[in-house]
C-alpha cells in the first residue's frame, strides 16, 4: 500500500463530473491497484475513489515539492485527475495477505443458516454461493430469486449504517459485471437501527429481520421483509 499526503485538487470525469478543490488530502493506492483520496473526516469513506481495474499515471514538474498531476482511468474511460500542488509525505509498504473478518459467533451461524434455508426469502430462491469474492471482500451470500435475478445478501447481527454502506459498495461493484448485474441488495440482521432502514429504502435495497431462533427451526421460521 502506498500512502501519498499531499495538497492537491481532485477532477472526476465520467458518468458525471466532481470537482475537490485544492486542499490537504490523504491518497491511498492499494496493491489491488485502486485509487481513493480521504479527507481527515468522514470515517473510512473517501471523497472519491476510482475501483480496479484502472490504471495510474504520474507526471511532474520537476520542482522540489514534486507538484504534477496524477491520471487514473478505469476499464470504462472514467478518468480520476489528481492535481498535486506540494507532496508532503509518500511511503510505501507491504501489508501481505489479510486474514479477513473474522465474524462473531452470532452473525456467522446467521450466514451459515440462511445460506441453508435461502428459501425463506422467497420461494424458488437459490444459493449461488456464501463468502463471494470481490476486491474489497466478500459478499456474505449471492443467490438468485425465482426470476433469476442476482440478488446480494449482507447480514449483521445488529443493522446499521455502516453495513448499508458497506453493501451498497459491493453492489456497486458486482453491478459492473455483466454476468451478474442487474444485481440487488438486501440487508439483513437481528436489529435493524431506523436510520440504516431509511438509508437502505433510499438506495432501494430490502430489509430483512432475521430471527435467530426461527432459523433454527425452534420457532415460526418465517422472515420479515419490509
Amino acid at each position: 500500500m502506498r500512502l501519498v499526503i499531499a495538497r492537491c485538487s481532485v477532477d472526476y470525469a465520467g458518468r458525471l463530473t466532481a470537482h475537490l478543490p485544492s486542499a490537504p488530502r490523504l491518497i491511498l493506492v492499494k496493491a489491488d491497484g485502486s485509487v481513493s483520496i480521504h479527507a481527515d473526516d468522514r470515517a473510512y469513506k473517501p471523497l472519491n475513489w476510482m475501483s480496479p481495474p484502472c490504471t495510474l499515471k504520474e507526471s511532474y514538474d520537476g520542482g522540489d515539492g514534486e507538484a504534477g498531476i496524477w491520471t487514473v482511468i478505469n476499464k470504462a474511460g472514467e478518468k480520476l485527475i489528481i492535481t498535486m500542488e506540494e507532496i508532503l509525505h509518500d511511503s510505501s509498504h507491504e501489508l501481505g495477505v489479510d486474514p479477513g473478518l473474522i465474524k462473531d459467533g452470532v452473525e456467522a451461524h446467521l450466514q451459515e443458516l440462511l445460506a441453508d434455508r435461502i428459501e425463506t426469502l422467497g420461494e424458488g430462491w437459490t444459493l449461488v454461493r456464501r463468502e463471494y469474492p470481490t476486491a474489497i471482500g466478500p459478499v456474505d451470500i449471492l443467490c438468485r430469486d425465482s426470476d433469476g435475478a442476482t440478488v446480494a445478501v449482507e447480514i449483521k447481527r445488529r443493522g446499521e449504517i455502516d453495513g448499508v454502506e458497506q453493501l451498497t459498495r459491493y453492489l456497486e461493484l458486482l453491478n459492473r459485471d455483466p454476468h451478474l448485474a442487474p444485481v440487488k441488495g438486501i440487508f439483513a440482521a437481528q436489529e435493524i437501527k431506523p436510520q440504516a432502514r431509511v438509508l437502505a429504502n433510499d438506495r432501494g435495497i430490502d430489509c430483512v429481520v432475521l430471527d435467530y431462533d426461527a432459523l433454527r427451526g425452534i420457532e415460526d421460521d418465517k422472515l420479515r421483509l419490509f
